[in-house]
Formats: C-alpha cells, sequence, structure tokens
C-alpha cells in the first residue's frame, strides 16, 4: 500500500472551493461563538481548514517516524504537495490569501519534519525482534510439602546378658607338634679296626672240652657280650 499525506486533503478541499465554487469567501464567518469574556468569536471557514491541517500535521509527523518504503514514498509526495501549493500560491491570484500561505507553511513544514525524523531513525539501532512463538519460562510455584502423619515407634525389649561359654568341640583339633630348632646330635659311630696281626684266631677245642658256660656264653646275645664304647 502507498503512503498517502494527509495534508493533502486540506489543500484539495482549498483547491474544491476555487475552482468549482468560486462564490465561496474563505473569510466569511462560520458561526458566532460567544466567549467567557463577553466577546462574539466568529470563527471563518479559512479559520477551520487551519484548524484542519494542524491536527492533520500531528498524525502525520507521528506517522514519519515509521521506517519504510511505504513512508518514503509518503515523503515523495508530501515533497510534490508542498512544492505545488508554493507554485499556486506565487502564480495564481485566487490562491494569494493569509489562508492558502499558512496551509502552504504547514505543508514544507511537514515534509522537512518527516525527512529529518527519517534520517535520525536510519542511523539508529534496530533491535532485534523476538519471536511471537517463544515465550518466556516462568518457573514452577513451589509446591507445598505434604503433612506425613509419624510412623508409631516399634516396641524394643532390653536384651539379659548371659555369660555364654565357648562350645568346646567333639574332637581335638590336630595340633602340630612343635619344631625344634635345634639340630639333630651326630650319632658317634664305631669304627671296628681289625689287624690280622694282633688278632689271632680261635684255637679249636674239642666237643669233649666245651662246658655249659661255653654254651650259655656263644648263645648270648651280641649286645650283651659286646661292650658299647664309650664316646
Amino acid at each position: 500500500m502507498i503512503g498517502f499525506p494527509l495534508l493533502l486533503i486540506p489543500f484539495a478541499i482549498y483547491n474544491i472551493f476555487v475552482f468549482l465554487m468560486p462564490g465561496v469567501a474563505f473569510t466569511a464567518p462560520i458561526t458566532s461563538v460567544p466567549l467567557m469574556s463577553g466577546v462574539q468569536w466568529a470563527p471563518t471557514f479559512g479559520d477551520a481548514l487551519l484548524a484542519l491541517t494542524a491536527v492533520l500535521l500531528m498524525f502525520e509527523v507521528i506517522k514519519a517516524a515509521r521506517p519504510g518504503a511505504r513512508y518514503l514514498t509518503d515523503h515523495l509526495l508530501s515533497l510534490i504537495a508542498s512544492g505545488a501549493a508554493v507554485a499556486e500560491f506565487l502564480l495564481l491570484p485566487q490562491f494569494g490569501t493569509s489562508t492558502f500561505f499558512l496551509l502552504a507553511v504547514l505543508m514544507v513544514v511537514e515534509f522537512l519534519a518527516g525527512v529529518s525524523i527519517g534520517f535520525r531513525n536510519r542511523h539508529r539501532p534496530v533491535p532485534a525482534s523476538v519471536p511471537a512463538d517463544v515465550q518466556p519460562v516462568q518457573p514452577a510455584a513451589p509446591v507445598a510439602p505434604v503433612p506425613v502423619s509419624p510412623v508409631p515407634s516399634e516396641p524394643r525389649f532390653d536384651r539379659v546378658p548371659q555369660d555364654v561359654k565357648p562350645v568346646e568341640p567333639a574332637f581335638p583339633s590336630p595340633q602340630s607338634a612343635p619344631v625344634s630348632d635345634a639340630a639333630p646330635k651326630p650319632v658317634p659311630t664305631l669304627a671296628v679296626v681289625r689287624s690280622s696281626e694282633s688278632v689271632s684266631p680261635a684255637p679249636e677245642r674239642k666237643l669233649s672240652d666245651w662246658s655249659v658256660s661255653d654254651l650259655v656264653s656263644d648263645h648270648a646275645p651280641d649286645n650283651a657280650a659286646s661292650p658299647q664304647p664309650k664316646p
């Protein structure tokens, strides 16, 4: 949609009355209003047109503060309308009045104000827009703790101390015999030395020479017969 300058409305109304209704005078009073001071104020058609132009100028300045290509076209149309109003005031005799002069001045002011505001907004950094779908996360309301009824305590029984004797095993555990650290004593060895020279063979005896003592001595054990050597 193309931007439309609002001050074109009073400008078009003035041109319609000049070209289509030449008998209408802008200095003719519309009505008479008594003031508190007692003076009768009679506003004219030109005064009403200028009041309408001032109100539209306020809305035009507010609209000029918005950036965009649409409002750039609005500024260009305002430039054309203000240039045409100045040209009509200078060239056409029907527009050489104080009412149209003030109307042309307001149109030029509207164009200059819109251009200056647009340049100021162009150099201002634009904040990043926040997507509409994203909503700030609100913290969850704290949940009130549910009252818990106390659990009845179980009855306690005091234990009677008893002297417990250790149970003796039925079978005694085998105990390893203590190993003496002492080294075993050496067993003395008996050295039997036989000398063929010193030992002479026993003489042969006859059975008739034997006695009972000799028979007993022959059958006695060797341990009893042979004495143990001393270490």
